[in-house]
């Protein structure tokens, strides 16, 4: 099943849950698109995929500045795996094709 096509995900952080839209397009093993969330969006980089696996980093600035690094599975029409936040860990986040 492909990864191409716009997501919905729903991320568990330290300060309750977000939401966010995705926007992806894959071309052999490389992923890209757009990630929005809270009215800002930006484009994602260092997009792979391999199989069911995908992963991608966004920068964002709001609530400050960060690269949220994301790893996960696709499955069928479910997405699920962990985001990354540099030195405050990772959490996990799910999500469904849009």
């Amino acid at each position: 099943m492909s990864v191409d096509g716009n997501w919905k995900i729903t991320m568990s952080t330290p300060m309750g849950e977000r939401n966010a839209t995705l926007a992806l397009q894959s071309s052999g093993s490389t992923l890209t698109g757009t990630q929005s969330a809270d009215g800002n969006s930006g484009e994602i980089f260092d997009g792979t995929v391999n199989g069911n696996d995908v992963s991608w980093k966004i920068s964002i600035t709001n609530p400050m500045p960060l690269t949220l690094e994301f790893t996960g599975k696709v499955d069928g029409d479910a997405i699920s795996g962990e985001m990354g936040i540099g030195p405050m860990g990772s959490f996990p986040f799910t999500g469904s094709r849009a």
